[in-house]
């Protein structure tokens, strides 16, 4: 096995692209499902409006990057009032239903024959990055050593996929210290007390909602940024699916445990694919070939997740206390 390789790969999985953008959805869950109790399972759809206003602004419409920003953010919260409006209002299990279902919508939309002149279809949009890239103050090279070491343009989006982790959490610890965030701690707990105290709990639900969703929507225009290119299938219910398990791994209603969640994730999950990988090609495991290596990750990292679950269930940094969700 080329060990070189995999301690590179696994090093660089704690702060990449992926990390980096799976962490900004996993704040925006964290938000809605720790500290709210929203079960919010269409994570994903703030992603994909966001990469793809962004995308549709600049490629069709013609319009400036910054602008195509401004869209995919007006979308966001465009997103969360057409899903909370008609849900909030009822129990926690309706909202999930309703949003895992528009989630799917919203992915079909982009990736229907009817819309491909617009959104581009299956193959999604792409050539919108100009602008951004146009910014980069880093010059043309490599930067970092081994085994992080990173081009450019990398660089680039990893500079300002971290600082944007780094407000995000400032954003969310500076709000659940004040009283709008007790107030959104004490609805996860108990929304009829909260009501009977002359709260509108409809209105916080819905200012969570939101604000989870510009947060997380963020980790739509890095993947966007970083690949050039945005894809339906990309923003599908697994994406939400694995925002979770982060936000559970790391610990709900935890300021830094979506973070930390998504960096041992990924290094999970990168780690046991080169293991496996190099294990197949140099004969150690005969029992499968290179192409089931990819399944198979999954199957030994999920085994992992629900152990811990089983002994664990609050993450590595949460409290137990934090997952109990008013569901009435």
């Amino acid at each position: 096995m080329n060990w070189d390789i995999i301690l590179s790969t696994t090093l660089k999985a704690a702060i990449g692209v992926e990390t980096v953008w799976y962490a900004l959805a996993a704040i925006g869950i964290n938000i809605h499902f720790g500290y709210t109790g929203l079960l919010n399972f269409g994570q994903s759809a703030f992603l994909a409006v966001a990469g793809y206003g962004l995308a549709v602004t600049v490629t069709v419409i013609g319009l400036p990057f910054w602008i195509g920003i401004g869209v995919g953010l007006v979308a966001a919260v465009l997103l969360a009032f057409l899903l909370g409006i008609p849900t909030l209002r009822l129990r926690a299990d309706y909202l999930a239903i309703v949003t895992i279902a528009a989630a799917e919508i919203v992915r079909l939309i982009f990736r229907s024959v009817e819309f491909k002149s617009v959104f581009g279809g299956s193959d999604g949009r792409r050539g919108f990055s100009q602008g951004f890239y146009e910014i980069n103050p880093y010059a043309e090279g490599t930067y970092g050593f081994w085994p992080l070491s990173f081009n450019e343009r990398e660089m680039w989006v990893l500079t300002v996929g971290w600082v944007l982790i780094a407000i995000a959490c400032l954003i969310v610890f500076l709000l659940m210290k004040s009283p709008w965030g007790r107030v959104l701690k004490a609805i996860r707990e108990d929304e009829d007390a909260v009501r009977s105290l002359g709260k509108n709990v409809f209105s916080y639900k819905m200012q969570s909602l939101i604000l989870g969703g510009v947060l997380g929507c963020l980790g739509g225009f890095v993947y966007g940024l970083a690949t050039g290119s945005v894809q339906p299938d990309i923003f599908g219910t697994e994406t939400t699916f694995f925002a979770y398990t982060i936000v559970i791994l790391g610990g709900a209603a935890r300021v830094f445990g979506p973070v930390v969640g998504a960096s041992i994730f990924w290094v999970l999950l990168v780690l046991v694919n080169g293991l496996l990988s190099g294990a197949v090609q140099s004969g150690v495991i005969t029992f499968m070939d290179i192409t089931q290596v990819g399944p198979f990750r999954f199957l030994l990292v999920g085994l992992g997740l629900i152990l811990l679950l089983v002994y664990r269930p609050q993450g590595i940094f949460g409290d137990k206390r934090e997952l109990a969700i008013n569901a009435r």
